[in-house]
């Protein structure tokens, strides 16, 4: 399977430093709220963000709940968005709690929009965004997003929960992947 690596764009060390720094950040920035959170609800949109959120969660020193949903916007063997779809999960309880939603890869931002849109319906006090990564296009760029872990040229990657055809997701670093595996 490493073979159909093309190359490394972000190793597992260095996404391991950048975790713990958006860590921090979301921390700090919990901690600064007039109305100090005394509980956290975390989105974990799957299934493409599980690997990120279980790093992350380890560095945030607040009482967490996690409460998954299932989108799906890159189907099979697909390398661009087909749209987001949710596919199942979202948690029925969050009026009035500060919620953060965690998601892989901003690129259209359709993933992001329909999640933050059917939180809103509950109320929360507030929802905020974390990506690991926002691909270099007008639509990821333009769109508002709290937290963000790297940002990526346009390009198909897969690694660190990130696949292709529900492959690589086992990879620790960030790659992009030689055109011969995606055939």
């Amino acid at each position: 399977m490493h073979d159909d690596v093309d190359r490394v764009l972000f190793s597992r060390d260095a996404i391991a430093a950048r975790v713990a720094e958006l860590g921090q950040a979301i921390a700090d920035d919990l901690d600064a709220l007039a109305d100090h959170p005394t509980e956290v609800m975390l989105v974990p949109v799957l299934t493409g963000s599980m690997v990120f959120v279980a790093d992350l969660i380890r560095h945030l020193p607040h009482k967490l709940r996690i409460g998954v949903m299932s989108v799906s916007s890159y189907p099979g063997r697909s390398i661009e968005s087909k749209g987001a779809l949710i596919r199942g999960g979202l948690p029925d309880d969050l009026a009035g709690k500060h919620v953060l939603i965690v998601d892989d890869i901003l690129d259209t931002g359709q993933t992001l929009t329909l999640v933050r849109d059917i939180i809103a319906e509950q109320r929360p006090a507030e929802v905020r965004t974390c990506v690991l990564l926002r691909k270099d296009r007008e639509q990821a760029r333009s769109f508002p997003v709290d937290y963000v872990g790297f940002d990526i040229p346009d390009e198909f990657v897969v690694g660190y929960g990130l696949d292709y055809n529900d492959y690589y997701r086992n990879l620790p670093d960030i790659v992009t992947l030689r055109t011969e595996a995606l055939r």
